[in-house]
């Protein structure tokens, strides 16, 4: 069913809405807008929102499962003011986001429901979940003029580090258990990202409730859900596997004909798996096994 804006579809929601896990998907184009809301029905979301334009219509054998809503897409932070609007009306709920051409993998995502694996976060005092976005690109751009390609994706198997989070109150003292994370083509093409957009760390995954907020940066409103564990042990990670990056690049002119190839010598072919990610120390399975 398709709802002519957000607001309308919070009013009056479908039967059941939010009594699972969500997933609010934006779709900024028409790229690989099936395959995402495939991906995330095949975690185990109860709900999927597609917030869309007009000119995207309801695809084929999604109508029944996802929620089509009119969304204005291009606007300054369209997609942190959805998520905010959705945590008022879903307290308790866990959401999840993304854009289009964007994959959500947590550890033994193959056999385990995204509900399995909040049920065991939650058990463990968690009530967020830290994502690291992990860039995808097509391996021939010749082939794939807009580096989207699900069959011939590659992704950076090292260049990732992490620097202490500042603390503006106290400029001494760096946030505890907080990190921000580098790396992928943020990191390699660095002289085409904003100094503001280069972070690749998310928390992306979270429990709604009463006056919490995502702000602009990805991060929320109450510090300790934008830790990475807790104070006695390793928590569960997880990864955004994305093309969005590499899609803006090679959509931008002043960085599309600076860029002939993504690939380097650590580039590795994407298999699709959770393990590959964890292989790499791409996400943390903690005490998940």
């Amino acid at each position: 069913m398709r709802y002519p804006s957000l607001d309308a579809f919070l009013e009056r929601p479908p039967p059941g809405f939010g009594k699972g896990p969500l997933s609010l998907i934006l779709a900024e184009d028409g790229v690989e807008v099936a395959s995402t809301i495939a991906h995330h029905l095949a975690r185990g979301f109860r709900d999927v929102i597609l917030l869309a334009p007009e000119a995207l219509r309801a695809l084929p054998g999604h109508e029944n499962t996802v929620h089509v809503v009119q969304y204005d897409v291009y606007r300054e932070g369209a997609l942190v003011s959805a998520v905010n609007a959705t945590i008022a009306r879903v307290p308790g709920t866990w959401i999840h986001y993304c854009h289009n051409a964007e994959y959500l993998f947590y550890p033994f995502c193959e056999t385990r429901s995204v509900g399995e694996m909040l049920a065991f976060h939650a058990e463990e005092r968690r009530q967020a979940m830290l994502t690291y976005v992990i860039d995808l690109y097509a391996g021939d751009l010749a082939l794939h003029p807009d580096a989207v390609a699900l069959d011939d994706a590659w992704l950076d198997r090292s260049g990732y580090y992490a620097l202490a989070r500042k603390d503006p109150a106290n400029e001494w003292q760096p946030k505890e258990r907080q990190l921000d994370f580098y790396g992928g083509l943020r990191w390699r093409f660095e002289e085409h990202i904003p100094y503001a957009r280069r972070r690749i760390d998310r928390i992306s995954l979270f429990r709604a409730r009463p006056g919490l907020r995502l702000l602009p940066d990805f991060t929320l409103s109450d510090e300790e859900m934008n830790t990475h564990s807790c104070r006695w042990h390793n928590n569960l990670t997880a990864a955004v596997c994305s093309f969005r990056t590499a899609k803006a690049l090679r959509t931008n002119p002043g960085s599309r004909h600076a860029i002939h190839s993504f690939r380097w010598p650590n580039s590795v072919k994407f298999e699709w798996h959770s393990q590959q990610l964890m292989d790499l120390g791409l996400m943390e399975p903690g005490q998940w096994f």
